[in-house]
């Protein structure tokens, strides 16, 4: 298996078209399942409704039990190809501070930050999620870091109180995005990462009901001219982008979709 892993962490597409005929004929045993785009004219109940999904207290084990097979391997020394783009995002950052902070916001169970000690990072981190149950879950697994419960949209921390700030996976789950990207923009001082971010091109955002781990929620594929704009719009400067799959339309070259992870910096005010 982890041969197989490895393999198919050099072949982005083929992993991408194989996770999606898994999808579809086994949708029980796939993280995300079921995907049905929602209406324009749902999608404020929708996300209303499902805006609290990630609360489910059952959630932080199902998804855990995955994550501890991933970093297993990966402590092997099997590429993964999210962890390896989260470190590679972090060693594109010139003068990075020694010994500098981080806040993971949407941290779930904390893992990543055994992404960073696999990679020899030394990054003070901590993490924040909306989820009580997946903060517990954190803090039982990571006694001696800190975790906080914190609404990604409205944070408890200063202005410019930590050097990089991810948004960890989060904001396609965040109905309020653009005020969750003010808010890591916000307590960051210097980078935010935003990383495995579902964009479409040629098209308008799409929102989508699916399964995650057996649980309703929603998930938000974001225009990327849009989504650049937003960041622009909250002094968040593109340095590097990251791609983990990417799909172009057999039919029109200009529309596709991806899922990328970009390090931006925040520019300075005069």
């Amino acid at each position: 298996m982890s041969f197989l892993r490895a393999s198919l962490n050099r072949f982005p597409g083929v992993k991408s078209q194989l996770k999606r005929l898994r999808e579809r004929l086994l949708p029980a045993t796939s993280v995300s399942s079921r995907y049905v785009e929602i209406d324009a004219a749902l999608r404020d109940s929708e996300s209303s409704r499902l805006a609290a999904s990630w609360k489910t207290s059952d959630l932080p084990a199902r998804q855990r039990a995955l994550v501890e097979r991933q970093l297993k391997e990966y402590r092997s020394g099997v590429p993964m190809d999210v962890f390896d783009v989260f470190t590679a995002a972090l060693r594109r950052i010139d003068n990075m501070p020694a010994n500098g902070s981080l806040l993971e916001i949407g941290c779930s169970s904390g893992y990543y930050s055994e992404v960073l000690d696999v990679n020899s990072l030394p990054l003070r981190y901590r993490g924040c999620d909306y989820s009580d149950a997946f903060i517990d879950m954190a803090r039982s697994i990571y006694p001696g870091l800190s975790f906080d419960v914190e609404d990604a949209t409205r944070l408890s921390y200063q202005d410019d109180a930590f050097d990089v700030v991810v948004s960890g996976c989060c904001l396609l789950h965040i109905p309020d995005y653009e005020a969750a990207i003010a808010e890591s923009a916000r307590v960051a001082r210097d980078h935010v990462i935003f990383h495995r971010t579902p964009v479409v091109y040629g098209e308008p955002t799409k929102y989508f009901r699916k399964q995650a781990y057996g649980v309703e929620t929603i998930e938000i594929h974001f225009s990327e001219p849009q989504l650049l704009e937003t960041f622009r719009v909250h002094g968040l400067e593109v340095l590097a982008t990251f791609t983990l799959s990417e799909n172009v339309d057999p039919h029109d070259s200009h529309k596709g979709n991806a899922m990328r992870t970009y390090l931006c910096r925040k520019q300075t005010q005069s």
